[in-house]
């Protein structure tokens, strides 16, 4: 789910940070990752990351020096156990499993946290996902970097609604260029990374167009331009 945070507008960060997870190099190891991608904090404060480059997905309980592969690890390839560079994971907990955008096999799988499981389903297939949410109504949004556009599924639906861009790649208000990663809010307004317009836009519910709200003044390290924002 995404989570609103309740930052105060003053609100100075620490210097220094923590490592709570990986921070031995990259590698295969439990205690590595490799090339991390998107992940997502549990109400437990476990940690699930995309592990992009070991073909995995990697869960790190809190103070643990060592993580625990929950999904792929079998090497990189297109079977039901395997991934392909996944890109972005968030937990479903009213099924408690796995949501997975295995961006280089082109599909979303589910992948139950129940122990015992081997593999994942494919949930939806031929699609160029990069980021993944869920709204407090569990409806899943993907972006697809191909078709330029970011849509909401209800979960076993394979076609979703357009929410996002969906007027091919572009710089217009309606448009995207490679969306990244996404969040959605509780009024399921949709914020994204426009990676290649060098911009986040906000999408409000039902709208035709979105609005800038972070860049969109080409690239470049000035404060008020951003260079291939993935995140958010």
């Amino acid at each position: 789910m995404s989570v609103i945070l309740n930052i105060p507008a003053d609100a100075r960060w620490a210097q220094n940070g923590v490592t709570v997870a990986g921070g031995h190099g990259q590698g295969s190891a439990t205690n590595q990752v490799a090339r991390p991608g998107g992940l997502f904090v549990d109400d437990d404060q476990t940690i699930v990351i995309a592990d992009y480059s070991n073909h995995r997905i990697i869960q790190w309980k809190m103070g643990n020096t060592n993580g625990q592969v929950v999904a792929g690890g079998n090497g990189q390839g297109n079977r039901l156990d395997q991934l392909r560079g996944p890109t972005d994971v968030l937990i479903d907990k009213e099924t408690d499993s796995l949501i997975i955008c295995d961006y280089g096999n082109q599909r979303v799988i589910r992948w139950s946290r129940r122990s015992g499981t081997t593999q994942g389903e494919i949930l939806i297939d031929n699609i160029a996902c990069v980021g993944l949410a869920m709204d407090d109504q569990r409806y899943l949004y993907i972006s697809d970097y191909v078709k330029h556009e970011v849509r909401r599924y209800q979960i076993g639906d394979k076609n979703g609604t357009l929410v996002a861009g969906g007027n091919g790649g572009g710089d217009g208000l309606n448009q995207l260029n490679w969306p990244a990663y996404i969040f959605v809010d509780q009024q399921q307004t949709v914020y994204v990374a426009d990676r290649d317009n060098h911009r986040v836009m906000k999408w409000n519910k039902g709208a035709k167009e979105g609005i800038v709200v972070a860049g969109g003044q080409g690239k470049g390290n000035a404060l008020t331009q951003l260079s291939y924002p993935k995140g958010l």
